[in-house]
């Protein structure tokens, strides 16, 4: 899915014209990265939660040289999927929505 077809999905579900659903979802995404910029944990319950991660100065191998090479300090993203997102994806129902709540 790209950030057009998510677009035409919200404004489809919400009636919202797409000239404001593109304003909510640029301006959702720019909050979150400006956040991850910040190295700040981006949550959003029931989705997952986005979280940077600092990976630390290492020393590597050039494998056609065998030569020893320093690999810089760096920054990585994590994503770890929330529970619902988790019952989506595997087909399992949770117990809320199977006592009807």
């Amino acid at each position: 899915m790209t950030k057009a077809d998510l677009i035409d999905r919200v404004s489809e579900a919400t009636g919202l014209r797409k000239k404001d659903v593109t304003s909510v979802v640029e301006g959702a995404f720019a909050a979150m990265m400006g956040a991850l910029r910040s190295h700040e944990k981006v949550q959003i319950v029931g989705f997952g939660t986005f979280e940077p991660r600092r990976r630390r100065a290492r020393i590597g191998r050039d494998p056609r040289t065998q030569e020893v090479i320093r690999i810089g300090a760096s920054w990585s993203l994590n994503f770890r999927p929330g529970r619902q997102l988790k019952e989506i994806l595997t087909g399992k129902e949770s117990r809320r929505s199977r006592r009807g709540r």
